[in-house]
């Protein structure tokens, strides 16, 4: 069948025009050429396919048959040929990203605005969740890319750092006088601290950063969002450990208040993930190169 494709087109060709000669020039082809690709079809089909006149060819019964079912194919081929080229040209397709509820917030929602104004064709599918999950998402194939919260240590996942970010310590009006000097650790300790859960990168992050300055602790409340953790420092049930960056509107005006730390915690990043073994879509590509472009890190 694939040895035989060619034929085919030049067989609708002819038929089309029922003309050898017109069928040459429309191919940039000899007479000779196609009179000898047609001979060779209706020799391997073993039935004639034209009828040979002065005035052209007349396709043979068995020639209108197969002429029916050539064109149908040629078209199908034709039309997925051209969607093809739509999604090479990211007329068509679909980008699946992975991310959590505050990264979407406070960093992704511009990069899809400006990626769905210019790409509108694209369909684009959120798989909400915690970083966790968004790695299974990715390995699972579910999602093309992720956009987490970092460190990860995955000898399978790409990591691109693309925006640095700061763990501090926030308060309401009601613990505002211990912003007025720099604290120790160990005062922190003492204060009624306010987290994420557990398992999440955050979390762990100064978690880790303080366990090495021999320091544990435990919270009077674990929260499942970040905004959470803004909303109770805000009403004074204790002082919350949030992302500055992600902060910055309830800190420009006034509802919180950031604790100075006499040993900062280092600063981290949020970043792109994705598969090393698979190659990206164009269309996650075209979105990865977008962000990449503006890297603050």
């Amino acid at each position: 069948m694939i040895g035989k494709l060619d034929l085919y087109r030049v067989f609708h060709i002819v038929s089309r025009n029922k003309s050898f000669s017109k069928a040459a020039k429309e191919l940039y082809m000899t007479q000779s050429a196609i009179s000898q690709a047609i001979l060779k079809l209706e020799r391997e089909l073993e039935i004639q396919l034209f009828y040979r006149t002065p005035k052209g060819v007349v396709l043979t019964n068995e020639g209108k048959l197969l002429n029916e079912h050539v064109t149908s194919a040629l078209g199908m081929i034709n039309a997925a040929e051209d969607k093809i080229l739509d999604f090479k040209m990211l007329k068509n397709g679909e980008l699946r990203i992975g991310v959590g509820d505050t990264i979407s917030r406070y960093f992704l929602l511009p990069y899809l605005g400006d990626f769905h104004a210019k790409y509108p064709g694209i369909k684009l599918k959120i798989l909400n969740g915690t970083t966790s999950e968004v790695l299974t998402f990715i390995k699972s194939g579910a999602a093309d890319v992720g956009l987490c919260n970092l460190p990860i240590q995955d000898e399978g996942l790409q990591v691109i750092p693309c925006k640095k970010i700061h763990d501090i310590f926030v308060c309401g009006e009601k613990y505002k006088e211990l912003t007025k000097e720099s604290i120790r650790l160990e005062q922190l300790m003492e204060l009624p601290l306010i987290f994420l859960e557990k398992e999440t990168i955050s979390r762990r992050f100064v978690e880790q950063f303080l366990k090495k300055k021999g320091y544990h602790f435990s919270p009077v409340f674990e929260l499942g969002s970040h905004d959470l953790l803004i909303d109770f420092a805000r009403i004074n049930l204790g002082v919350s450990c949030v992302i500055k960056e992600f902060a910055e509107e309830s800190l420009k005006k006034g509802d919180l208040f950031e604790l100075s730390l006499e040993e900062a915690i280092p600063s981290r990043n949020i970043g792109i993930v994705y598969l090393k073994s698979v190659p990206l879509s164009r269309a996650a590509e075209q979105f990865v190169g977008s962000i990449e472009q503006n890297l603050e890190v």
